[in-house]
Parts: C-alpha cells; structure tokens; sequence
C-alpha cells in the first residue's frame, strides 16, 4: 500500500511540475518539452500491426522517436505519445527484446547499433508501465484542469449567468456524509 502511495505522489509530483501549453495541444507540448531537455523528439505515426506494441520509444545518440498507430482515433494517439512521453521524463532505461525487435520491423532503415534505448507499451503490470501509464493520465487530466480554468477566466460572464448569480450567489458545496466526497448543489 505505501509504495502505491509513493507511486501516486511520485507522479503527480513530475506531472504538476510540468509546463504545459494552454490550450492544451500534445505536439505542442513535446516541442516544449525537446527544447527543455536540449534534444528531439520525434512523432513517428506507423501502421498498426498485431502483435507489435501499440507504441514505442526509440531512443538513439540524437533524438527520442515515440511510435504510435497512425490508425486509430486521436484520444487514443495522444494518450500513447504522453505515456512515451513519460517514458522519457521518468527515466525508465530497460530495453525488451520484444520492444527492440519491434523496432527493427517499424523502424527497418535505422541501424540496429544506433538505437540505445526501446520501450514499448505492452504489459501494463510491469512497474514502469504502470508508472508511465499514470503519468499520462495525469498530464492529461491536469491539462483538463488547465484548459477549463483558462476558459473560465478568458469567457466573460453573460447575462443570464449575471442575473443567476445575483440572485442566488455562487454554487454552494455540500457535503454528503462520506469522507472527501462532495457534489455541487447546482451549476451555472
């Protein structure tokens, strides 16, 4: 139970300290996050194929390329481009042999001694998986969080929300009895 606590706090530690772009846009974000570590970041969009791993992180002297399936639906990509992604920002360096032939069939033009690094998103009970998996989830729920408070501040107030407010104040919270669970009385 404490290293799952330890897990959680790790992450959401690396994931709130991240500078992400508002609104949120993911090439955006790994442009940022290349310039911040001084080295390239790739996106790479292959063709699915079964029994190959739906994304992976191809790191050589120069650049980190993340692989992803240019065939499936864009909430799908992004999620493996962060879970990449935090491949890279949590440091996780083991290679598979499952992930490292992988490559060499996504990736046949680049020379097998250039690559020094291959992750690949496959067995999600593999602690660095895990930790890779949260950590996206995380980016992507912060940038939520972001996006929402940024168009809360930049939308200006119309009339029947002025009014509303007035007459009743702002959205009071309640509490229901259990421990940390609250819900809104009513939204404007």
């Amino acid at each position: 139970m404490r290293s799952d606590k330890r897990l959680w706090q790790r992450c959401r530690r690396l994931a709130d300290d991240l500078d992400l772009p508002t609104p949120f846009d993911t090439a955006r974000f790994i442009d940022m996050l290349a310039r911040t570590r001084g080295r390239t970041i790739e996106l790479v969009p292959v063709a699915a194929r079964p029994h190959l791993p739906c994304g992976l992180l191809v790191t050589t002297d120069h650049a980190d390329r993340i692989l992803y399936p240019a065939d499936t639906t864009p909430l799908h990509q992004q999620h493996i481009q962060l879970h990449e992604i935090a491949h890279l920002l949590c440091g996780h360096h083991e290679t598979s042999p499952a992930a490292s032939s992988a490559a060499q069939v996504l990736l046949p033009h680049l020379p097998a001694s250039l690559v020094q690094r291959v992750l690949g998103r496959t067995v999600y009970t593999e602690p660095q998986e895990e930790e890779a998996e949260l950590v996206a989830s995380l980016i992507l729920n912060r940038a939520a969080q972001l996006d929402r408070a940024d168009a809360a501040v930049s939308a200006p107030a119309g009339p029947e929300e002025v009014r509303l407010r007035s007459l009743f104040g702002p959205p009071e919270r309640q509490n229901t009895g259990r421990p940390d669970a609250r819900r809104r009385l009513w939204r404007i």
